[in-house]
Order: C-alpha cells, then sequence, then structure tokens
C-alpha cells in the first residue's frame, strides 16, 4: 500500500510535467502535492488561469509580491520581466534587502511608477492585509490599461458576506476583533496573520476600490491536480487604454459620483 489518501496521475500546470499527485491528508488544499514541484493546488489553479489568459505571460512585466509558492519559482525563472517584492519593516521601501535581496515594498503604499506591469500576483495575501481597498488601488495604478491582477484568496465564507478578524486603531496598534488566527509567512517564522475571512463579495469590494473588473474562476480537474477548498482564482482587469476616460476612470463610470463603500470597515 502506498499510504496515499489520494494518489492520480496527471499533467501539472506549474512544471507542465507528467506526474502524480498525492495526498497523505484529508486537508487538499495544503496536501494534494505534485510528485515532481511539490505545488498545491491553488498554485495549479492560478497556473492553468494564467494560461488559458495569457499563454505570451513569459514576455510580461510581472509583478508579484510575497512570493514563495512553485508557482512564483516558476513565474521568476521564466519570465525575463519578473519582480517579487515582500515587506520588511526595517527596509526602506523600494530598496533591495540586503541579506535576501528581495525588494521592499508594502502592497498599500508602493513606489513602483504608474502603469508599470502587465500581471500582478498576489497568492494568499489579500487575507492578510489591513487596508485590502488601498492594496488593490495600488494594484490598480500600478497596471498598464488591459493588464490584469490574478490572485488566490480562502473565499470560506462563500455565499455569506466578508468578516473582519483584526484592524488597526488610530494609533496603529492592531485590535482584534475575533480570535486570532495565523498563516505560514516564507520570510517570518511568526507567520501571518487572518485580517478577513473574505466571502464572494470579494470581487464587488475589489472593484470599488479599484474601477478594474473581476471575474472569479472556479476551477476542478483532477487531471491536472486541482482540486481542493478554497481554490478559487480571482481575476481583476484594468480597461484597455481606449475605453479609459481623462480623469483615469473606466469609461462606464465617466460622470458618475461614487463614495467607495469600506465594506469591513
Amino acid at each position: 500500500m502506498s499510504g496515499f489518501l489520494l494518489e492520480v496521475d496527471g499533467v501539472c500546470p506549474v512544471c507542465e510535467q507528467q506526474v502524480t499527485f498525492t495526498a497523505k491528508d484529508g486537508w487538499l488544499r495544503d496536501h494534494f502535492l505534485c510528485g515532481n514541484c511539490g505545488s498545491q493546488p491553488r498554485e495549479r489553479a492560478l497556473m492553468k488561469v494564467l494560461a488559458d489568459l495569457r499563454p505570451d505571460w513569459r514576455s510580461l512585466a510581472i509583478h508579484e509580491s510575497s512570493p514563495g509558492t512553485a508557482a512564483s519559482r516558476r513565474l521568476a525563472a521564466e519570465a525575463p520581466g519578473y519582480v517579487s517584492s515582500h515587506y520588511g519593516p526595517d527596509v526602506p521601501l523600494g530598496t533591495a534587502h540586503p541579506q535576501w535581496g528581495w525588494r521592499c515594498e508594502d502592497l498599500e503604499n508602493q513606489t513602483f511608477p504608474d502603469k508599470s506591469f502587465d500581471l500582478v500576483v498576489t497568492q494568499d495575501v489579500f487575507e492578510h492585509l489591513f487596508a485590502p481597498d488601498r492594496a488593490i488601488a495600488e494594484v490598480a495604478r500600478t497596471l498598464k490599461p488591459g493588464g490584469f491582477h490574478i490572485c488566490t484568496v480562502p473565499i470560506i465564507n462563500k455565499a455569506a458576506p466578508s468578516v473582519r478578524r483584526a484592524r488597526r486603531d488610530r494609533q496603529g496598534k492592531v485590535e482584534h476583533l475575533m480570535e486570532p488566527v495565523y498563516h505560514a509567512n516564507p520570510i517570518d517564522v511568526q507567520g501571518s496573520l487572518v485580517t478577513v475571512d473574505w466571502g464572494y463579495d470579494i470581487a464587488d469590494y475589489l472593484d470599488e476600490a479599484s474601477g478594474l473588473s473581476t471575474t472569479i474562476w472556479t476551477l476542478d480537474d483532477i487531471s491536472r491536480g486541482i482540486r481542493a477548498e478554497y481554490i478559487e482564482v480571482l481575476v481583476s482587469r484594468k480597461e484597455p487604454q481606449s475605453q479609459v476616460t481623462p480623469d483615469g476612470l473606466p469609461a462606464p463610470w465617466k460622470g458618475v459620483r461614487e463614495t467607495i463603500r469600506r465594506l469591513l470597515s
């Protein structure tokens, strides 16, 4: 006996090899792994969507915030225009970490110029942000017209409203609204605090804060190792230049005054 709860032969969208996907634990999101590159289902779903939308992704200018997966390594290895960043409170923004070399960027307050990237990637980042509205607005600012943000985030609340778990008070101190939950962080042994339990309303939230147009992709393809809980892929697209008005808003918004709803304030 192999000792695996699940064992499937197929093709991995991350490493593009004939592989065997295996899981020794019933929580497939973290444990249904590629036998070659070690990728998880959410990474494979993201790469499948990316390849479908932009098969020319290797030629794109790409920014990935907080990389650390097999998909991140492939993007870095095969896309010459790939730039990665992490946030380090002791490193000046826009500069390289003196030891590890990664660029320091605050996703909510980036130093990149406007219209820098064709693609921005975040993998399980938006559930850890204190101001996801500012982060997606910054993503939109740094995207070129026609570019898009592709991300994974655990949508654990499904059709129920998103719920804020933690926030910062006026003094910048963390205020816990629920029992603290932490996820693994590749550069911080303490992990990353979960600030939001997202529902499907995340798409409306992102769009209202950024002017982008978001679609939630739901994939299930066991032959590609894409089967698990909470592996939706969100794609937020910036309108092409021809559809953007002089004030920078998408054409459908021309003349419309909107107050961005703080869904999670």
